[in-house]
């Protein structure tokens, strides 16, 4: 046996130091990335372009049509936030989440790197861990970025005053934004399911592109069976079904039994896609 062959590779220090170290590098990895940076501006610029032209017709159309936080846009800016996450759900949103969960581990494999990763610096259930989230991390980011700017712009083009919810009743401002708050919230909240799906399609390919547009497909096959009334049995339990739960948040009385149902239904999946992800990921033979 030469020498070489003696020698104990160097293991990562299971510290709560090292861990921040590998946490702070994927963030920066994630969050520096270009492409990344594009989808958070697109989803940004989302409640503007809402914004503006609703501005420009709210004289010519009729102020109820549309869904009804959307047809309440014009009367208070705080609906602008409401509007905007409503409107980049179907779609928008699921595929940039989909785009940065599904590279978490294929896009590592498709560049080479990470069979360096995970054979001697990083043990891989603290990878996997760690990758999750920031794929969660970069979710809440998004809906914030939503958020955030759709609340500036509904600021600046209608004012916030006191909010009329969709029951009728009428709420302070400070209350109001509160609510709207709550909505954000519990929209990043309901991403989380979609990112582990991502985060195990990741686990199963090395090409990247293909975990990506099997999570937006896992996304789009959810909503269309959700809206089959044949299939009802199944809807509570669909990744989408609860994402519209959000409007309880615009009533007088905010039933917390109410949105409970949609959380355990995400936390389920992440459950589930995380173990069968973990499962794999740790038993995989990897040679890229």
């Amino acid at each position: 046996m030469s020498p070489a062959e003696t020698i104990t590779p160097p293991t990562a220090p299971a510290t709560a130091g090292g861990l921040r170290r590998l946490l702070g590098s994927e963030l920066r990895l994630v969050f520096g990335r270009r492409r990344n940076l594009v989808l958070l501006l697109g989803l940004a610029a989302v409640p503007i372009l809402l914004g503006v032209v609703i501005f420009i017709t709210q004289d010519t159309v009729v102020g109820s049509q549309g869904p009804g936080f959307i047809g309440r846009v014009a009367g208070n800016g705080l609906f602008l936030v409401v509007a905007a996450l409503f409107t980049c759900l179907p779609f928008l949103l699921p595929l940039s989440i989909g785009i940065v969960s599904g590279d978490t581990i294929a896009g590592e494999a498709a560049t080479g790197t990470l069979r360096s990763l995970v054979t001697v610096p990083v043990p891989r259930t603290r990878l996997l861990l760690v990758k999750a989230v920031v794929a969660l991390c970069f979710a809440a980011v998004a809906v914030l970025a939503i958020a955030l700017v759709g609340l500036i712009t509904g600021a600046v083009l209608f004012g916030i005053t006191d909010l009329v919810l969709l029951s009728g009743d009428t709420i302070a401002a400070g209350a109001g934004l509160l609510r709207v708050l709550g909505v954000a919230a519990y929209v990043a909240m309901s991403m989380s399911g979609l990112v582990m799906v991502g985060v195990l399609l990741s686990t199963l390919t090395e090409t990247p592109v293909a975990a990506m547009a099997g999570t937006v497909t896992v996304a789009v096959v959810s909503a269309v069976l959700d809206s089959l009334p044949q299939l009802a049995a199944i809807h509570p339990g669909l990744l989408t079904h609860h994402w519209i739960d959000f409007a309880e948040f615009l009533r007088l009385e905010v039933d917390l039994a109410a949105l409970a149902p949609g959380l355990v239904v995400q936390a389920v999946w992440v459950l589930l896609a995380g173990s069968i992800a973990w499962s794999r990921f740790t038993t995989a033979d990897i040679s890229s």
